[in-house]
């Protein structure tokens, strides 16, 4: 009988239009995926609850109270939630474990007391993120003039999604691209970028000594790659000139003794 009430009153907090306690702020509420997330309920006079119910884009539970020594009772209404949530001691603040990305999104709090304003709402709005791995630099646009390197630095995360920025220190710039032009006083420098998001952040470094040297290996790399190219390409050459020269001796040397062989057999015929 007690529990057919109990979802007499639920049915009705939800179907309420507009509590006369009504609270409008919304509360922002950032969760690390597949960690846990509360959401501060801070009930003043725990004694004077009857009911809170919880829904989002559905019911997800309702909370009673728990006898004196005892936490509130949680009875989870939606199966994506079930062994995921419980409420904490006499504040009620809920708290939604093993958070999963499906989980963001709007809740509501329909808090029913003994005492006026009898309902109040709270509101909810739950971000879920990943927590950021180690970040990843690489460098593209590669240049030296004068002993000058010129470069472009990428700092990027795996599976990098909303609300993520970047820091590079020691310079303050912002983004995750960064360009600088390197000079020989500037070698003990060390680049850092800085990854973050709302829960958490990460970092990636690169020293300029390292940075101008992979320039130089490259530069070197590269040259000396092209001569070996051109090396083989010359050769190449050289060997096709000569087989195209032997031929031509071998063809011509060919004709010569066949014409000496016509001459010879024609003063044969003569003499006889």
């Amino acid at each position: 009988m007690a529990q057919h009430h109990l979802w007499i009153l639920l049915l009705c907090l939800q179907t309420w239009p507009e509590a006369a306690g009504k609270d409008s702020e919304i509360f922002t509420v950032n969760g690390i995926l597949g960690e846990s997330v509360t959401f501060p309920v801070n009930i003043q006079e725990p004694r004077q609850v009857k009911i809170i119910a919880w829904t989002s884009k559905t019911s997800v539970a309702y909370v009673t109270p728990g006898d004196s020594e005892t936490a509130p009772i949680v009875t989870v209404t939606h199966r994506n939630y079930y062994e995921r949530i419980h409420a904490l001691g006499l504040n009620y603040n809920l708290v939604i474990s093993d958070l999963r990305m499906e989980d963001a999104g709007d809740y509501k709090a329909d808090i029913n007391t003994q005492a006026d304003p009898y309902t109040t709402t709270k509101r909810y709005n739950l971000q879920v993120y990943r927590r950021l791995g180690k970040p990843k630099i690489t460098q593209s646009l590669m240049a030296s003039v004068n002993s000058t390197c010129n470069v472009t630095l990428t700092c990027s995360v795996e599976k990098e999604e909303k609300n993520v920025t970047y820091n590079w220190s020691p310079l303050g710039e912002e983004g995750n691209v960064l360009q600088i032009f390197q000079t020989p006083e500037d070698q003990e420098l060390t680049y850092t970028c800085t990854a973050q998001n709302p829960v958490s952040n990460n970092s990636d470094s690169i020293s300029a000594r390292q940075l101008c040297a992979d320039i130089a290996m490259g530069f070197r790399t590269h040259h000396t790659g092209l001569l070996s190219v051109l090396a083989m390409f010359f050769l190449l050459v050289l060997i096709l000139s000569s087989v195209f020269l032997f031929r031509l001796f071998k063809r011509r040397q060919g004709a010569s003794l066949q014409g000496r062989a016509s001459e010879h057999s024609l003063f044969r015929s003569a003499v006889c």
